[in-house]
């Protein structure tokens, strides 16, 4: 059954963009389904909850790494050690540390890179009143629940990073494949991107998906977003394919620089939203991916710029 609270979601399914992916079979775990990005590339999609979460894994000749662990609701090392070869040592790290983006990171003790801040920091404890939030009536098809998933139980569990990383830092995989670290923050004040550029892949988190991208969050900074979005599409010369941290693991890298201009257009107050159907936000639509704004934010936004300049 559809949400009535997040309408329609799961009648979108199968998105039709996966059928462009192999997908790869996996015994261990019904909750997931994966897909092969590249040759070492894959993405670990959650479809059946309304988040559409998707965690990537790239595996290189001495180290693999994992960007997110997803909500937490299936094992993703069960699937992990499916995927990885026993020759490659493991490494996991977020490109933030939102509560669907950080559901298994209990699970990689000693193994996980971290961005240091107060936000990330706070995050790491965990938190059981968000991720119940996840569990709402029509949030969630519960026919394909783990079978050892106990609602009642559900919860982010706290984690440690064992080692941070910053901006320009590079991951060496090796044979020459190193990520690289780009500060994109806004979203959230940890949110980084990792550009693959030997793949030509952007992992850009909740920085860029299509669909309705969420800025509405106490810890949301629009000023910082739209930098960030005209950053990354300042290099978008250096990658064909963003992967995002929702819904679609395969996005042109011209949308953004479409999501750019338009962040910059609704920053200069030239657009006019309607409402999302709980009345509670402005949405700025824009074909592929929609801006879901906290008005306040806006206007609080616009009166610095005045005062600015």
């Amino acid at each position: 059954m559809c949400s009535s609270i997040k309408p329609a979601w799961c009648s979108k399914l199968p998105r039709s963009q996966y059928s462009l992916l192999d997908r790869v079979s996996i015994s261990s775990q019904q909750w997931f389904q994966v897909y092969r990005v590249r040759p070492n590339v894959f993405a670990i999609y959650e479809p059946y909850h309304w988040e559409e979460t998707i965690s990537y894994l790239v595996i290189g000749s001495k180290h693999s790494l994992l960007i997110d662990t997803g909500m937490g609701i299936g094992n993703i090392q069960q699937v992990i050690q499916s995927l990885i070869p026993s020759t490659t040592s493991l490494k996991m790290i977020n490109t933030h540390t939102h509560h669907d983006h950080i559901g298994d990171n209990w699970r990689f003790s000693g193994k996980i890179l971290g961005v240091r801040s107060d936000f990330t920091e706070y995050n790491a404890q965990g938190t059981i009143e968000e991720a119940q939030n996840e569990l709402k009536p029509g949030m969630i098809w519960e026919k394909y629940l783990p079978e050892d998933f106990n609602p009642k139980d559900y919860r982010i569990r706290p984690f440690q990073i064992n080692t941070y990383v910053k901006e320009d830092d590079r991951i060496d995989l090796g044979q020459g494949q190193e990520l690289q670290i780009i500060s994109t923050p806004g979203h959230s004040p940890d949110s980084i991107s990792i550009l693959n550029e030997k793949e030509r892949l952007l992992f850009a988190g909740d920085v860029f998906y299509q669909g309705p991208i969420l800025l509405y969050r106490p810890e949301t900074n629009l000023q910082d977003y739209l930098i960030s979005l005209e950053k990354l599409a300042k290099i978008s010369t250096k990658f064909d394919l963003v992967l995002p941290g929702h819904n679609i693991p395969n996005v042109e890298s011209k949308l953004i620089m479409k999501a750019a201009k338009a962040m910059q257009e609704i920053m200069n107050g030239k657009l006019i939203p309607k409402k999302t159907d709980d009345g509670k936000y402005d949405e700025y639509s824009f074909g592929e991916f929609s801006f879901v704004i906290d008005r306040s934010f806006l206007l609080s936004t616009l009166n610095k710029n005045k005062e600015i300049f």
